[in-house]
């Protein structure tokens, strides 16, 4: 599927797919100099790269949550970021009316976890004609996804993704089954393993979602090891400043590190 990304490089190198960057668009500048050093790392590593950021949180605990700068702006940027770096962006869209919007800013438009079932935005999406990655809910067997894959596919559109990022294991915490990924490739599609939310601890007293940051490296290995296609990070230069999901981002200087060891592994494979 991700051959048919524009801008991605490096497909012929039987590498596993990164897909990385902040959790949300803080400002105008600061996602192309995090999209330039992750760039740069996967282009010395010659790994396929696309840049993701959320133009808008729509998904929030608490009312005074961070929420995005401003949805045409953040597209904006997300925009710019493709053009100045020329390389594949993806963002998440909430609803049926964001998917043609988003879709002029971005080239693979992703679906929330929980809006996995959502037939009106996967028909939306499929017929933008972009790829399409949906993230698993947190509630579905992954056998179940096979279901919002035939959305998109009978909607005529076959460029499809999906994405693992844990499963609800009591009310404030997750775990990963290893088990889905193989079952969800078995639909003809990529599979992807979401790192950082896979290590989220939702619904804290506090409002604000906690995490486990020091199991990344964990999660990543065991994912690339049972065959997932590519890997999500959301990574910052400071995550104890991010506005958004920073209990779970990897700091970005240790990004180039961690990649290394799964190419190591993926290699060996």
């Amino acid at each position: 599927m991700i051959e048919n990304i524009p801008n991605i490089k490096f497909t012929d190198k039987g590498n596993f797919l990164l897909i990385a960057g902040p959790c949300a668009i803080e400002d105008e500048d600061s996602p192309i100099a995090i999209a330039q050093t992750i760039k740069e790392i996967s282009e010395k590593l010659e790994i396929p790269y696309i840049f993701k950021a959320s133009y808008k949180k729509a998904n929030r605990s608490r009312l005074d949550s961070f929420t995005g700068i401003g949805d045409h702006r953040g597209l904006k940027v997300l925009g710019k970021v493709r053009e100045k770096l020329g390389i594949p962006v993806v963002t998440d869209i909430h609803s049926a009316a964001e998917a043609e919007m988003a879709a002029e800013y971005v080239d693979v438009l992703q679906i929330p976890a929980f809006l996995c079932r959502q037939t009106e935005l996967l028909v939306a999406a499929a017929q933008t004609g972009k790829v399409v990655n949906i993230k698993k809910g947190q509630f579905l067997s992954a056998d179940a996804m096979k279901f919002a894959v035939e959305k998109v596919r009978q909607s005529g559109n076959k460029n499809i993704m999906l994405t693992e990022r844990g499963t609800t294991f009591g009310y404030q915490d997750l775990v990963v089954d290893y088990r889905g990924i193989p079952v969800m490739k078995s639909q003809g599609v990529d599979v992807i393993m979401d790192v950082t939310h896979s290590l989220q601890q939702p619904n804290q007293n506090s409002g604000v979602t906690g995490g486990k940051p020091q199991l990344i490296e964990t999660i990543a290995k065991a994912a690339i090891a049972v065959g997932a296609d590519g890997i999500f990070i959301e990574t910052h230069p400071h995550p104890d400043k991010a506005k958004s999901d920073g209990a779970n981002m990897l700091k970005i200087d240790k990004l180039e590190a961690l990649l290394v060891k799964l190419k190591k592994i993926h290699h060996a494979l």
